[in-house]
């Protein structure tokens, strides 16, 4: 459990009595290569601390392609946030890549924590605030930054990722063909 105080505190310390109620609430559980921590139209109630491995966020489009919206790397959150806030059916699925070690948490009885543990609420707060600048980010990146540039940034953000996902996997997160991302991973290669 000492992921979880060190990854927490990193953001916004506990004190030590918000500590006691909160670690309780976590399990420690295996998510396996390809199994799902939610899958769309299943509706959220639990987050999670992703210890090692990767998770994928993905959409299904009407056509049924995959686009790849974010990649989780231990340590990190992981949930479908939408879903948990409103209680509707999730629409994006995370999926692991690789095993997975993940503690989980049901949301609720989290959440019931926020009025006597204002510092659980500001570390909650912070969480948000971090996966809105991520998202307003990769927004950006897509409509502003051409193909080359965007898989730069990708391996500076997954240093390791390429060794353990398909080029597939990158390239819809990227927004690109994977025959684009061969030729950009050639190109780089030439230097």
């Amino acid at each position: 459990m000492n992921i979880i105080k060190d990854y927490f505190n990193s953001i916004s310390a506990l004190k030590d009595e918000t500590w006691i109620k909160v670690l309780p609430l976590f399990e420690h559980k295996l998510l396996l290569k390809n199994q799902y921590f939610i899958n769309v139209n299943e509706t959220a109630n639990k987050i999670g601390l992703l210890e090692s491995g990767v998770v994928r966020a993905y959409f299904i489009n009407n056509e049924g392609k995959e686009y790849n919206k974010q990649f989780f790397a231990g340590p990190s959150i992981i949930g479908a946030y939408t879903s948990l806030l409103t209680g509707q059916p999730n629409l994006i699925a995370q999926q692991a890549l690789t095993d997975c070690k993940v503690y989980t948490c049901d949301y609720k009885a989290l959440t019931s924590l926020f009025d006597t543990h204002q510092d659980l609420e500001r570390l909650a707060r912070k969480i948000a605030e971090f996966y809105f600048m991520e998202k307003e980010k990769k927004e950006i990146e897509i409509a502003l930054l051409d193909a080359s540039l965007r898989y730069k940034i990708f391996q500076n953000e997954f240093p390791k990722l390429e060794q353990h996902i398909s080029q597939f996997h990158i390239a819809s997160y990227l927004g690109i063909s994977p025959t684009q991302l061969s030729r950009i991973r050639n190109m780089a290669a030439k230097g």
